[in-house]
């Protein structure tokens, strides 16, 4: 059974792309707030960077923080963000196979 079968390839496109866009705002943000961090600037809340991650950037977000070094000695981020990709890839996995 096509996991996709019965699907719009646009919407498939779409989600791509959002995800996509989620990643890559994950990054960055992750970057702007290290930049932010060093230069002693105004930072992006906390619950802002989970929020991100949450909503489908949490690739990007955990690439950023590896890349930027960023927030790598905070508990509730080297463990949250892995945990929320392994939440987002567990209901993925059970979408497909209940469907």
């Amino acid at each position: 059974m096509d996991i996709v079968e019965g699907v719009n390839t646009y919407v498939i496109a779409g989600i791509c792309a959002y995800l996509v866009i989620m990643n890559i705002a994950g990054f960055v943000s992750m970057g702007i707030d290290k930049r932010r961090a060093k230069q002693k600037d105004w930072r992006i809340p906390e619950k802002t960077l989970f929020f991100i991650a949450i909503i489908g950037g949490s690739i990007g977000s955990i690439l950023g923080m590896k890349q930027f070094r960023h927030k790598t000695k905070h508990k509730t981020f080297t463990i949250g963000m892995p945990a929320i990709l392994l939440l987002q890839i567990c209901i993925i996995i059970a979408y497909v196979i209940i469907k």
